[in-house]
């Protein structure tokens, strides 16, 4: 049996302003250093080979205070970088709110159909992702390790491991810093053991859009 152990980044100061991230690159809140604090003593007793991480610094910063339990290779892995939203990337939720009504309309019930210019497909960030998590599975076989990566890389890949259809995205709930485990075996595939563990977390905003 393998385990992956999910992890979504700590609060951002995107998170903070309510800014639709995507590949902008913010740095951790104070708030989400703390947060990835907690989770790196709540993830101290694992027994940890590697940490793969999106290589955006509220990913990779979450993954160095994690790694501070357990001295293991830390690897920037582009196939778990945050979607690409294009022209929304940096904007407040309610600037798209106003000037895109019909795609907020689809971002807010069905955003696997959703194409903003210039942006990625949640499709492909699937499939990237998915992909991805199979090559590491082969090479961590009877092993543990943690994925570090976003919000909108971590539902679309729970939704493939674990054969969840469209519309997936607003059926999982993931918050900053919390974590959930899939496991994989030959026999059965990936079953997911843990969704969203946020037991460890004194305080976080929890993100509803």
């Amino acid at each position: 049996m393998t385990r992956v152990i999910l992890v979504r980044h700590g609060e951002s100061e995107g998170n903070l302003q309510r800014l639709f991230r995507g590949r902008c690159d913010f740095p951790l809140t104070s708030r989400g250093v703390e947060q990835a604090r907690a989770l790196r003593d709540e993830l101290a007793n694992f027994n940890i080979d590697a940490i793969y991480t999106s290589p955006l610094q509220r990913a990779l910063k979450t993954a160095e205070i994690i790694n501070e339990r357990h001295n293991v290779p830390i690897f920037k892995e582009d196939g778990f970088i945050n979607i690409d939203l294009g022209e929304w990337q940096g904007k407040p939720r309610t600037e798209i709110e106003r000037n895109y009504p019909e795609l907020w309309k689809l971002w807010i019930t069905t955003p696997e159909e959703l194409h903003i210019k210039g942006g990625e497909p949640l499709d492909n960030v699937q499939q990237r992702a998915y992909n991805t998590l199979v090559k590491l599975i082969k090479n961590h076989t009877n092993g543990t390790i943690v994925i570090v990566t976003h919000r909108a890389v971590l539902k679309p890949l729970i939704a493939r491991a674990i054969g969840i259809a469209k519309p997936y995205f607003w059926k999982i709930h993931i918050d900053t810093a919390s974590y959930s485990i899939l496991e994989y075996t030959d026999e059965r595939g990936f079953y997911l053991t843990l969704l969203n563990q946020t037991k460890h977390l004194h305080e976080f905003i929890r993100e509803l859009t």
